[in-house]
């Protein structure tokens, strides 16, 4: 497995709120995670980042994650304890009230492979070359789209495109979509919708398919092509491949 991630303020931002990591545990099981942080006062990187730390930090230290439904209840009761730590943070420090986060994670084992998602972080898999969405963003406009109001044309450039129904601290109880992929993959791919706000699923593609760049660079050209096209928003994206053999 080849494996790299990378994080961007963008050329708009004043700062970053996103965070992001890969870590493996002792039993060469992944964890790629990526959170995208709101609120003022730096409350957004602080959100993001007691999101990440925490998983990173428990996931690398287990010797396994066990079998599937064991993984499922171990990224529910870490995302518990991280949502109550974002809303106890808030509390005592007035200033950022209002902070949350989104967060979309994937565990790969020799087993299986799950991804976890709240809020408009997307995770995706890949196959043959080609980038297959595995999440489901919990945005305004994807409810509209699931009742029928809207198209999904209509949705790509709604002016309310990005505001959350869910996201971790902003309610007692959130709780993360989770999702199993059965059949073997090529790689795993996650972003912040910095990213996929800016760039075409066809244009992603175009540049992880480019042999005469490492996987770092290939990262890095994502991020170029975010910033060249006005950057935005924060840049996250954790990939993780298959060697080529």
């Amino acid at each position: 497995m080849k494996s790299a991630f990378i994080t961007d303020p963008g050329i708009v931002r004043s700062h970053n709120e996103d965070s992001v990591n890969i870590v493996s545990n002792m039993m060469g099981e992944y964890m790629l995670i990526v959170a995208d942080g709101m609120g003022g006062h730096r409350a957004g990187e602080i959100a993001s980042g007691i999101a990440v730390d925490h998983l990173s930090e428990r996931f690398k230290n287990l010797s396994s994650v066990g079998n599937k439904v064991d993984a499922i209840n171990w990224i529910d009761e870490n995302v518990a304890i991280i949502n109550r730590e974002i809303i106890k943070y808030a509390n005592n420090n007035p200033e950022c009230l209002g902070m949350g986060s989104t967060l979309v994670v994937a565990i790969l084992t020799n087993d299986y492979l799950i991804f976890g998602n709240i809020g408009d972080s997307s995770g995706f898999v890949l196959k043959n070359g080609k980038l297959h969405k595995v999440t489901k963003d919990h945005t305004l406009v994807n409810v509209l789209v699931d009742a029928g109001d809207l198209t999904p044309e209509e949705a790509q450039n709604h002016p309310k495109k990005n505001v959350l129904m869910k996201a971790l601290g902003v309610i007692e109880n959130a709780e993360l979509d989770r999702f199993t992929v059965d059949s073997p993959v090529d790689g795993i791919f996650l972003a912040s919708d910095g990213l996929t706000n800016m760039l075409s699923t066809e244009q992603i593609e175009s540049i992880l398919a480019d042999e005469d760049l490492t996987i770092n660079e290939k990262l890095a050209k994502l991020v170029k092509k975010c910033n060249s096209r006005g950057g935005t928003d924060n840049i996250s994206i954790a990939y993780l491949v298959k060697e080529s053999n």
